[in-house]
């Protein structure tokens, strides 16, 4: 039997109908679900697999059935495998997960039958440095943002490129993004949008104490490093706003594309970057 993962939302009644009737359809066309623990909560006596185990027993496929944030986290658990993921939203925007819960089986009935597209999407690998050694690293799909704590004070940071330098500032914080990322914080923050398939990232200032600094878009190859040269009493590192680590005064964020991709799947006739600009984020709407 081939193994299929199953990463749920946790929290989503409608869940309980969905996935007793997603296993059937699995095992009926010769697929086993491996389910998380969330999604195996909603089902009766069945057995769980951790979601970092998963990557383990070599699934064909990774079902996400959530948000966006439910595929971030699958995302970074997979990061290293290549597996196809068929995220579909349940979510408010599902920005990311542009699949509707409607057209759930003729995904898979596609993928099944190899007729569906893989929307490739890069992503980030980044290191913090302390010390000079790497005191954690981190692979990440949307961005990574350093950013204070509950005090109001700003922080100082500095930007090389490459090993240049770039600017010194004081600023709420730091967003380095993808260009899968660049809808979400970045987006917020007043940083451009740019199309998944650019070879790119994007450093943005969040609520810079200069009129001058603005979003910068460098080459998708380049080496970015952000050091913390002041620090309020607390300041965090998060993770495709998952994952949080604390900063402290000397440390170095490193950031570079990853090695790692993900595989998105897609049915051929699936919305456009820009039609789904428009329908989710009313982009160009008067």
């Amino acid at each position: 039997m081939r193994p299929i993962a199953i990463i749920a939302k946790p929290q989503k009644p409608e869940l309980s109908v969905i996935l007793p009737e997603l296993t059937v359809w699995l095992r009926g066309h010769g697929l086993t679900p491996l389910l998380d623990p969330i999604s195996a909560s909603y089902l009766s006596s069945a057995q769980s697999t951790a979601r970092h185990d998963m990557p383990a027993h070599s699934p064909e496929l990774v079902i996400v059935l959530g948000g966006d944030g439910t595929l971030l986290a699958a995302a970074r658990a997979f990061a290293h495998t290549g597996t196809p993921i068929l995220s579909v939203n349940l979510g408010s925007l599902g920005f990311l997960t542009e699949v509707p819960l409607t057209n759930l089986y003729a995904t898979l009935e596609a993928w099944t039958h190899q007729v569906c597209g893989i929307d490739e999407r890069s992503m980030l690998h980044a290191e913090v440095r302390r010390e000079g050694l790497v005191h954690h690293s981190f692979e990440a799909l949307n961005d990574v943002v350093i950013a204070k704590g509950t005090i109001a004070r700003m922080a100082n940071f500095a930007i090389r490129l490459d090993g240049n330098p770039v600017a010194s500032f004081r600023a709420d914080g730091v967003i380095v993004s993808t260009p899968t990322g660049s809808t979400a914080y970045n987006l917020a923050a007043n940083g451009p949008i740019l199309a998944p398939d650019v070879d790119g990232m994007v450093l943005t200032a969040v609520c810079p104490h200069l009129l001058t600094i603005r979003p910068l878009v460098v080459r998708g190859n380049a080496q970015v490093a952000v050091q913390i040269e002041g620090v309020p009493e607390q300041l965090y590192l998060t993770v495709d706003g998952q994952e949080a680590i604390e900063m402290r005064l000397g440390d170095t964020l490193h950031c570079c594309k990853s090695q790692q991709s993900i595989r998105l799947v897609r049915m051929h006739n699936t919305l456009s970057f820009f039609d789904v600009l428009r329908a989710k984020l009313k982009w160009g709407e008067r």
